[in-house]
């Protein structure tokens, strides 16, 4: 059985300024049966009469909105994390996806799709809080898009394959409940053919055939292959935390560049995929050095300790 979009699928809008929008946001949402809206630090009142108006009959889901103060909190209990962007992203390494292309991967974990501001949409901190990032395709006569219409669009694109999905299950099951009934006819496949009672005969190739289109369905850029048991994100988050206490600590980071140097952290590990078990391990590490920085013996009139070598100052 399909997990839902519903069960799993949370609309994360970044302190949104307009009631209208949010309204409207509620209203596609329903549209598209997704149940689940966070709002990080909304600049307008998601109950009042504008964002009913807009809503309809969705006000329920207005009416059940969790409103949190960070984007960290509205992440907790994500496993996979998309964030929308207008911009081309240059400054970012990471790769832009379109939304058809990236958003089937919600359907399978719990997961956030994150929108930001309606004026200048989310900082590169924000959108290096996403695994991946996406941007809708539009005209370069006006390529801004309204909060709502991009909202819409990509709930359009998990309802169109969530269907896609059901109708695949559908189908699979009517052939297996057709293979069972072909096994109880006797004979071989000769004689059951000849009996009228199969029509054509499975092909190994056949298999081969379906197996290979499903491989180059799944390729590394459009359907990553991610562990099931991948880390909430708020695990990483207080991983994240940790690391750059200790880099801190011994120097590798400074206060004034910390914050870049930890985006690539994130970026890094964002593209791993790491699961419980290893950031637990990861932690685990940090808290050893920890230890150990308070254990180990330092050489006089020296900040290192006994056997470690200084710190590279061309270390990049």
């Amino acid at each position: 059985m399909l997990e839902t979009a519903d069960a799993n699928i949370r609309i994360v809008l970044v302190e949104p300024a307009g009631p209208l929008n949010v309204g409207s946001v509620a209203r596609v949402m329903k549209n598209m049966g997704l149940h689940q809206l966070v709002l990080v630090n909304p600049q307008c009142d998601h109950l009042g009469e504008e964002a009913r108006l807009m809503a309809v009959r969705a006000a329920d889901i207005l009416e059940t909105t969790k409103v949190v103060e960070s984007l960290p909190a509205a992440l907790v209990g994500c496993v996979r994390a998309i964030a929308t962007t207008g911009d081309d992203c240059r400054a970012l390494p990471t790769q832009l996806e379109e939304p058809a292309d990236a958003l089937p991967w919600l359907l399978e974990a719990p997961s956030a799709l994150i929108f930001g501001r309606e004026d200048c949409g989310l900082t590169n901190a924000e959108l290096n809080r996403a695994q991946r990032l996406i941007r809708i395709p539009s005209s370069d006569a006006y390529t801004s898009l309204n909060l709502a219409q991009a909202v819409a669009i990509c709930c359009y694109e998990l309802y169109r394959e969530e269907g896609r999905r059901k109708r695949e299950e559908g189908r699979r099951n009517e052939e297996g409940r057709g293979n069972e009934e072909d096994s109880s006819f006797p004979g071989s496949a000769g004689e059951r053919i000849s009996r009228g009672y199969a029509s054509s005969i499975p092909d190994a190739t056949d298999n081969l055939s379906t197996c290979y289109q499903e491989q180059l369905a799944s390729s590394p850029t459009q359907n990553p292959s991610i562990p099931l048991a991948s880390a909430p994100l708020e695990n990483l988050e207080g991983y994240y935390q940790q690391l750059e206490t200790l880099l801190l600590k011994i120097g590798y980071l400074q206060s004034h560049t910390a914050a870049s140097r930890m985006e690539k952290f994130r970026r890094l590990y964002n593209r791993a995929y790491p699961t419980i078990d290893e950031v637990a391990m990861l932690r685990g590490v940090l808290r050893q050095t920890e230890w150990a920085i308070k254990t180990y013996p330092r050489e006089t009139n020296s900040d290192t300790l006994d056997g470690a070598l200084p710190e590279n100052p061309t270390d990049s």
